[in-house]
């Protein structure tokens, strides 16, 4: 009975099996059906990077083709697939920073959307074992080359960072190119990383074959306007002088600075270079436009509305002079310049300059007729220095404006002044027109005697300076500052135009033009000294508007500063002209007094 009960069960067993149940069979069904769908797609919403700084992060993420990715609905086996590349991307784009050997850590989270996060520890960095870093050939000897190979990165015992060491390859090829080496080349370049020991060795080897030298000059006009020995004379170099970058640059800026030519072209000539490496040097220039015409109009709350008109003359003949005439014609003001310009080369490029001003000005303070007769020498003593030497006869005539007094004031004054003067100006910015960086500065110094002609011995300074500095790309800082001393002891016999003011655009913004310092009731007399300073916030929301906050504060006086300050906000729009600044300012020295309002188009220096 155990056995055919036994049997019985198998047969039973074998029937189950070969004959299953109905809902067993369903069952089974069902998961057949399941297995063969297709998985359903996915979107990916995230890529996450933990564990890195924001430059390896950032160098990863460019990498990832799962960040490519982003927003797109997958399907699983497109996922699975970035997933898995995702760490050899990872991997790859954290070599630069010299990081061979790092812990890689990929996760997603289930459902839809899909969030990615890698997790990176970089682990030790391959560091410059040793840099054998040669130059033979003329070039072994050179300075600058030597400096260049001095400041060679990475160094032994540094990570080996990719972009650090490209950039300094890159430096000696250009030193190579600006001291004259044309047939510099490689002779090793080898970079060999052992990843166990975390150690990179570096070899690079370089020829630099024979310098070249500076040759003869030769000035191609189109149409030629000046003659060729004026043109000579700015050539710093005789030929056979060993080649360097920066006499070709200085050729450059003189003729530059000239502002004769619309079009500059410097170019050795290796192919014609002489057995001696001499290379000839052709400079082929286009003139500009002879003529410069200007006009535009002008309104002040003093001077009122006017008109200025200007012409310029580039050259006059082929000795390279200029002419310029202009006229600034308003409701309280005329004025009038015309200057005649020679260009000068002894010691430093520069001008001869002769002109004569003239200006006739009705404001609410002073009637005052200016004529003034300037000769001067200007040079430009380096890229960020320029001077200027003057000699000036001035015959002025003033009166305060007896409408705004019943004092029985005499009603003319006359001064006669002859006296020399020195400009210097320092420019040290990334950008004139816009700075974000650096400094610029400038410095007067004049005085007079009355042994040489002038009608009251005197001695003054006039300093100015801005300081620069980028907070981050859309918002800047800007400090300015002025300080004006005078020593004299007859004030009184100073005209106007030798005396200090304060107030107004560039000044205390808060009060207006000239209101600041020493008066007689309300008319502005000019004063002895000054000194203002101002500091400015300001940001761009886009590309062309912006907005700034201010506060200045300074003082006209004689012997003891009477501090005024101002305070307001700005409007800021970079035009096709130029920058243009609105500002409206208050002052706090008197919570009466009017808003000012400022307008003011151009550079900053």
């Amino acid at each position: 009975m155990r056995e055919r009960r036994v049997r019985l069960r198998g047969a039973r067993a074998g029937y189950a099996r070969a004959m299953p149940s109905l809902p067993r069979l369903l069952s089974a069904f069902a998961l057949a059906l399941a297995a063969a769908a297709p998985a359903a797609a996915q979107t990916l919403a995230r890529v996450e990077i933990v564990g890195l700084d924001e430059a390896m992060a950032r160098n990863v993420r460019e990498a990832l083709s799962l960040d490519d990715a982003l927003g797109r609905t997958l399907p699983p086996q497109r996922l699975e697939y970035l997933l898995r590349e995702a760490e050899a991307e990872t991997r790859t784009a954290l070599e630069p920073f010299g990081y061979y050997t790092p812990e890689i850590r990929i996760e997603h989270s289930a459902g839809d959307p899909v969030t990615v996060t890698i997790a990176v520890t970089p682990g030790r960095p391959v560091v410059v074992r040793q840099a054998r870093i040669t130059i033979a050939g003329e070039g072994a000897r050179d300075p600058e080359l030597e400096a260049a190979l001095a400041a060679f990165r990475p160094r032994p015992g540094e990570p080996f960072e990719h972009a650090r060491y490209e950039a300094s390859k890159a430096a000696v090829l250009r030193t190579f190119a600006r001291r004259g080496y044309f047939d510099a080349d490689f002779v090793q370049r080898r970079v060999e990383v052992t990843r166990a020991a975390h150690a990179a060795d570096i070899f690079l080897a370089w020829d630099s074959g024979p310098r070249h030298a500076l040759g003869a000059v030769r000035f191609v006009q189109q149409p030629r306007i000046l003659r060729d020995d004026l043109l000579e004379r700015l050539v710093r170099w005789t030929p056979g002088t060993p080649y360097d970058e920066a006499r070709v640059d200085a050729l450059r800026e003189s003729l530059q600075r000239l502002d004769y030519f619309s079009a500059i072209e410097i170019a050795p000539q290796p192919a014609q270079a002489s057995s001696g490496h001499v290379l000839p040097v052709e400079v082929a220039l286009v003139p500009a436009p002879r003529s410069i015409y200007s006009a535009g109009l002008s309104y002040g709350t003093d001077l009122g509305t006017g008109v200025r008109l200007g012409l310029e003359r580039r050259y006059v003949n082929d000795r390279g002079h200029k002419a310029l005439a202009q006229l600034d014609y308003a409701e309280r003001r005329q004025a009038l310049i015309l200057q005649y310009r020679v260009p000068a080369f002894a010691w430093v490029d520069g001008w001869y300059s002769g002109s004569l001003q003239y200006a006739d000005e009705q404001t609410e303070f002073t009637d005052a007729r200016r004529l003034e007769l300037v000769a001067s020498r200007s040079g430009q003593i380096n890229r960020r220095l320029s001077a200027a030497v003057s000699l000036h006869l001035l015959r002025e005539r003033w009166r305060l404006a007896r409408q705004r007094t019943t004092l029985p004031l005499d009603p003319d004054r006359y001064a006669s002044f002859v006296y020399p003067s020195l400009r210097a100006e320092y420019i040290a910015v990334d950008d004139r027109l816009a700075p974000r960086a650096g400094f610029g500065a400038s410095a007067l110094l004049r005085g007079g005697l009355q042994a040489a002609g002038s009608d009251a011995n005197f001695l003054q300074l006039h300093a100015t300076g801005s300081w620069f500095r980028g907070l981050d790309p859309r918002s800047r800082l800007i400090a300015r500052g002025e300080v004006g001393l005078t020593w004299t002891g007859e004030l009184v016999d100073m005209p106007p135009s030798l005396r200090f003011f304060a107030g107004g655009d560039r000044s205390i913004r808060g009060y207006a033009w000239r209101e600041v310092g020493p008066r007689l009731f309300d008319l502005a007399l000019g004063a002895r000294n000054v000194i203002t300073a101002s500091l400015e916030y300001e940001r761009y929301f886009d590309d062309r508007w912006g907005a700034a906050v201010f506060v200045d504060r300074g003082s006209a006086f004689d012997d003891r500063p009477d501090w005024h300050t101002g305070v307001g906000i700005g409007l800021r729009w970079r035009s096709p002209v130029g920058p243009v600044r609105v500002d409206v300012a208050h002052g706090l020295d008197a919570p009466d007094a009017a808003f000012q309002l400022h307008l003011n188009i151009g550079a900053d220096l």
